[in-house]
């Protein structure tokens, strides 16, 4: 069985920043099930594996948690997906390929500007996406320098010829927990968390939805209310979203985001400094 470990290289745009994403836990129905779509659908290598969870990643490093315990069906608020960044086009040409081999239903495919992307959902409605960036000096900007966004059609075929014509054989070292989108019950109330609580930036607004991040990313943390608005507090053990951490570059970031995270209520009763969004989405810190 592989070892986990928590040394990640910080190559990847989303992880130049102070704080970014790490594992993102889901509470399961059917654990056998689902660790065998993440590891053979999506391609995530499996860490670990016991009767009460799986963990998968990639390189070594944990990316998804499957836990189980899952009592309640999900409510309107929690998660509307995780996002896998793969290191280039290449790969995500490669993968596209390899749904395509194993005709793994898509649910959308857009050209954001900043990215291009893949959606799909997993056997029990948890949202995934999958997708590579541009570079930064890609990225384009509004006249103000805001970062600028879109969703654009994205043509797939072009984007299977980039394909290297291998094997597949599982998502690459380097694949990092590019963000994490989330069903909230008012964006306003989403930004004075994040923004105001824990110190993300708005990077960009859409309709119904903000993007937030650290380090001048397009974001590590979106909101919308598509089909949650208005939505209440998750209630316990219910299935989806377990939680998910946030990892800090450096001592520096890390002591930051603990003092803020402390100071909003919340706590290190398990070891890690932990809080949890108005919807119940639990948060833990970690570098």
């Amino acid at each position: 069985m592989a070892t986990a470990t928590t040394t990640q290289p910080r190559t990847n745009v989303s992880l130049d920043s102070p704080v970014h994403i790490g594992t993102v836990s889901l509470r399961v129905r059917d654990l056998p099930g689902l660790t065998a779509f993440y590891r053979d659908a999506i391609g995530l290598s499996t860490i670990s594996e016991s009767a009460q969870e799986s963990v998968l990643g990639a390189g070594g490093v944990p990316l998804v948690r499957l836990e189980t315990g899952a009592q309640a069906p999900s409510s309107a608020a929690g998660l509307f997906h995780l996002a896998l960044l793969l290191p280039s086009r290449t790969d995500l040409a490669n993968w596209l390929g390899h749904a395509a081999s194993r005709r793994l239903p898509l649910e959308g495919a857009s050209d954001h500007l900043v990215s291009e992307a893949l959606y799909l959902s997993d056997p029990e409605g948890n949202g995934i996406e999958i997708y590579r960036d541009r570079s930064r000096a890609e990225w384009p900007r509004e006249p103000g320098g805001e970062i600028k966004m879109a969703t654009d059609r994205l043509d797939l075929d072009a984007l299977l010829r980039e394909a290297d014509g291998r094997d597949y054989a599982g998502m690459p070292a380097g694949t990092v927990m590019g963000h994490i989108h989330l069903r909230v019950g008012d964006v306003a109330g989403a930004e004075a968390f994040y923004r105001d609580k824990l110190g993300f930036e708005v990077m960009v607004h859409y309709p119904g939805a903000a993007f937030m991040a650290t380090g001048g990313y397009h974001h590590h943390i979106a909101a919308n209310i598509w089909h949650s608005r208005g939505a209440g507090p998750r209630r316990a053990n219910e299935a989806g979203l377990s939680r998910f951490e946030l990892v800090a570059r450096d001592d520096a970031a890390y002591a930051a985001l603990r003092e803020r995270m402390l100071v909003a209520g919340g706590d290190e009763a398990g070891g890690a400094p932990e809080i949890a969004d108005p919807w119940g989405n639990r948060i833990a810190l970690r570098h």
